[in-house]
């Protein structure tokens, strides 16, 4: 279970103490509090969101059922055009609390979104009474103010678009340990458009709610609502399918290549953590990730008694060894979905000083996700055991970073990645099924003390050594290609 951090606690206490202030006013003797349509609003959206959780249900309509909590925010933003701030709020809270938690610990994810969805749905109704909402609306035979309504409605999805975002963020900030610039990044734009039509269908439900049709005639604005959760559980659904695809090809390397066995997922995390101290947007992180878990790839058209060789490689072996990012590319250069990180599985021995492979770019013409894997790649190799090689500590391994930084390394990749272990820490793994063994050998021949011995380095273009950080899982080039 994930321990949540004392910021996130006392984030999360604040966000509660905050939502009850903002309910109290409706829950106090004489308020006029219309019970019946609170309660009916409140049913509504805590029905709307329990097939998500209910395994049966989803069952019942084939797995493909809203994913969580966002689905239906129309409902809640009918109800702050139709109710009191504080009774509005309290609509948020039921379904807040019944919505699908997909990581433990539940109980305070779910107090912290029921905290953060009446918050934001106070402000909404705050926003529409404000500009005369619930008049624009009509009543009855009395049609609603339009097109003045849609100014209220709009100023309502807007508020509670800021809110939800601010507070998200915080969550991200305290109980992630991101940057602030970095918590708050992309989410206000990926959250605009959303909530916009949201709102729109939230004004409708309202409009047909104050109808002389009544309650019933609102519910069908809802249908073209679960259809959307449909067309997004889909979405969902081809995710998972690209997760298997990634996790089958992964497998697939540690069964050929045993001593590097969980290189490739540490990669991918240590990858995702110098991005997000880059500050790239979370549809990138994805890619990084992907990026990192797949660089080595390619290693499946690596001879096996090549990667498994007890001893050094002959320099024909190592030839065909650094053949596995181009391997890798062609692997995966018809999915689609990688983007980026076909780019970074080609490249990821590049030097930014031109002497990498396959093609020798230098400095920026390495790809910045090429830049960011071959980091972490060279870090989980230092600070892991295996069969030819004990783990170094990580101070030892950043160190040895941030000196071939310049050199082989991209200066900005290696400081994101000394920041983020700052924050986050990095646990050491042994990567190995033996025992080191009293001699050299596996896929890769042993690391050299570079500090000490730079004559004994491989000679790069031109006869230069060629400085590389001990314990990378691959060796430099020795004879780059062609520039492509």
């Amino acid at each position: 279970m994930k321990v949540i951090p004392r910021a996130a606690r006392v984030y999360i206490g604040c966000a509660l103490l905050g939502a009850g202030t903002c309910v109290l006013p409706a829950l106090r003797p004489g308020a006029a509090v219309p019970w019946g349509t609170v309660a009916l609003l409140a049913a509504l959206y805590a029905l709307c969101e329990l097939p998500a959780r209910c395994r049966l249900i989803g069952r019942a309509l084939g797995g493909s059922v809203p994913m969580g909590t966002g689905s239906f925010f129309p409902v809640l933003l009918a109800s702050a055009l139709l109710l009191p701030p504080a009774a509005a709020a309290l609509t948020a809270i039921p379904g807040s609390l019944l919505a699908r938690v997909e990581e433990p610990p539940a109980a305070p994810r779910r107090a912290w979104r029921a905290a953060a969805t009446a918050l934001a749905v106070w402000a909404a109704a705050l926003t529409a009474e404000a500009l005369g909402g619930p008049t624009a609306l009509g009543r009855g035979p009395d049609a609603p103010d339009l097109p003045y309504a849609l100014l209220p409605a709009g100023a309502a999805a807007l508020a509670f678009c800021l809110v939800l975002t601010a507070l998200d963020g915080g969550i991200r900030a305290t109980a992630g340990g991101l940057p602030p610039r970095a918590a708050w990044r992309g989410l206000l734009g990926r959250a605009l458009a959303p909530h916009t039509v949201h709102g729109l269908a939230g004004l409708m439900m309202a409009v047909l709610w104050r109808s002389t049709y009544g309650p019933v005639a609102a519910l069908f604005v809802l249908l073209p609502m679960y259809i959307s959760c449909w067309v997004f559980a889909q979405y969902h659904r081809e995710r998972a399918a690209h997760q298997a695809t990634i996790r089958a090809l992964v497998q697939a390397v540690d069964i050929k290549d045993a001593y590097t066995r969980g290189h490739s997922e540490r990669v991918g995390h240590a990858s995702v953590l110098i991005a997000r101290e880059l500050g790239m947007a979370d549809d990138r992180l994805d890619v990084v990730r992907f990026a990192g878990i797949l660089h080595d790839v390619g290693k499946l058209g690596v001879p096996t008694r090549v990667l498994t060789k007890d001893g050094p490689l002959t320099p024909e072996e190592r030839r065909v060894i650094e053949l596995h990012p181009e391997y890798g590319h062609e692997m995966v250069r018809g999915i689609g979905f990688l983007g980026e990180a076909r780019a970074a599985i080609l490249h990821h021995h590049e030097r930014m000083d031109g002497s990498g492979y396959p093609y020798g770019l230098h400095g920026e013409q390495i790809p910045e996700f090429a830049r960011v894997v071959a980091v972490a790649d060279a870090f989980d190799a230092m600070t892991s055991t295996r069969s030819y090689s004990r783990a170094r500590p990580v101070p030892t391994a950043l160190a040895e970073l941030e000196r071939c930084a310049g050199t082989q390394f991209d200066p900005r990749m290696v400081t994101a990645l000394v920041q983020a272990l700052d924050r986050h820490g990095w646990q050491p793994a042994v990567t190995a099924d033996e025992a080191l063994p009293d001699r050299p050998g596996g896929n890769v021949p042993p690391p050299r003390e570079t500090a000490s011995k730079p004559a004994d380095l491989p000679a790069g273009p031109a006869g230069r050594p060629v400085e590389r950080p001990a314990g990378a899982d691959v060796p430099p080039a020795v004879r780059p290609k062609e520039r492509a």
